[in-house]
């Protein structure tokens, strides 16, 4: 009886996957394609089961080795952030009245509610790291050079929505650090010559930080932001697959062209050469993420007070240590000069258009590199020591005219 169950049950999941087979389009598989399960072009006049075991069938360059998983990395901590983004924002609630609340109920009343906020912390500082790592080996290889000049600058573009999405998010805790740290990050930026001032006040929304910034950097953390950034990748994906990856030097220290590489080394299996390694990265990523939510769980701070500044700052971003120090240390000329660097090393590709990829035949670009990731190794170091109350320009809107100088008026909190 149960084995004849167990026959009728068999025969009829194998009835269903025919027929899902049979009447499903095997454009979807496009969609495992953007998420970078499948490489080679998908043969949409095959039935789906077909078509999706001829793109496990495509061959990759042999170069494509462990040195270019760090583009993958930072894609897969981007989905990572995604996810555990989506599972916070069904308990998180972004008005100033209620925002540290929610974070705390969220910490201690949800099973793994923690483990996902301090999962989600952890991973915007890894994909900060993956993806310099991964712009770093572009820029030293000279893979931004034509026809890639157009990826490496949408590259860049997705590294400032990286950026963007931390700083929105780095306020959503309504904690004592996030406020001033986002406080001190809102002066810095007012700081930018032309439209410093104007965008200030446009993510402030009011004269000082408050419950309307807090809304506005919540809209564009989940609703702008996340949109851009799938525009971007899908333009970035396919770029890629348009161009290929960058090939090996050849003798005359130019690149040699995928299809020439692939051709003469035979390429390597997608399945299950490539897909294998992928996996084991994403595992290892996975990994080192959850051991360091678990081991170094992001402290928290009092509840915002815009009366009552903390006596001590802590940033737990990369790029608010970087900002930090640079502005600490070298003031708003010296951070504009390293801005004006990073903007050199976008434009890099509309001047370096010669075939010439090894770097030490290239010392000017390579001077250039190591100055501008060597600085922003040293200034997040040195921010990561820094430990600054907020200065007085930074208090300067919550004294009033009758207030004296050194003192702070006793308002409430924002509403």
């Amino acid at each position: 009886m149960a084995t004849s169950a167990r026959g009728r049950v068999r025969s009829w999941m194998q009835r269903l996957w025919a027929d899902v087979g049979a009447s499903t389009d095997a454009n979807v598989l496009g969609v495992l394609r953007f998420l970078g399960f499948l490489y080679g072009p998908i043969d949409t006049e095959l039935p789906i089961d077909q078509a999706f075991r001829k793109a496990l069938s495509n061959r990759v360059p042999r170069h494509a080795n462990w040195r270019h998983a760090f583009g993958g990395i930072t894609y897969l901590l981007f989905v990572l952030l995604v996810g555990t983004g989506v599972l916070l924002s069904f308990y998180y609630r972004p008005s100033a009245e209620e925002a540290y609340q929610s974070v705390q109920h969220i910490v201690s009343g949800i099973s793994f509610g923690w483990l996902m906020r301090d999962l989600h912390s952890w991973c915007a500082n890894l994909v900060v790291l993956a993806a310099l790592v991964h712009m770093a080996r572009v820029f030293f290889s000279g893979a931004y050079k034509p026809p890639r000049e157009t990826n490496w600058l949408v590259g860049l573009l997705l590294l400032l929505l990286i950026f963007a999405f931390g700083a929105t998010g780095y306020l959503l805790p309504w904690d004592q650090w996030a406020y001033w740290t986002t406080t001190q990050g809102l002066e810095v930026v007012g700081h930018l010559p032309l439209i410093g001032g104007w965008v200030t006040t446009v993510l402030r929304g009011d004269p000082l930080v408050s419950g309307a910034t807090l809304s506005r950097f919540f809209a564009l953390h989940v609703i702008v932001l996340p949109w851009l950034a799938l525009g971007l990748l899908m333009l970035h994906f396919q770029l890629l697959r348009k161009h290929g990856v960058a090939g090996p030097h050849g003798e005359d220290g130019a690149v040699v062209s995928p299809s020439t590489a692939r051709d003469g080394a035979g390429g390597v299996p997608f399945f299950p050469n490539h897909l294998l390694r992928s996996i084991s990265v994403a595992v290892l990523v996975i990994a080192v993420a959850i051991t360091a939510a678990v081991v170094r769980p992001r402290n928290v701070a009092p509840p915002a007070d815009a009366s009552h500044p903390p006596a001590e700052l802590y940033a737990t971003w990369i790029v608010a240590d970087v900002s930090r120090a640079l502005f600490y240390y070298l003031g708003p000329w010296g951070f504009g000069a390293f801005l004006l660097l990073g903007v050199v090393l976008i434009t890099l590709p509309l001047f370096d258009r010669a075939p010439e990829r090894r770097l030490r035949r290239r010392p000017l670009v390579a001077g250039l590199g190591i100055a501008f990731f060597l600085g922003l190794a040293v200034a997040w170091a040195a921010g990561w020591q820094l430990r600054t109350a907020p200065s007085s320009a930074e208090l300067a809107p919550l004294v009033t005219p009758a207030d004296s100088s050194d003192s702070l008026p006793t308002a409430s909190r924002p509403k």
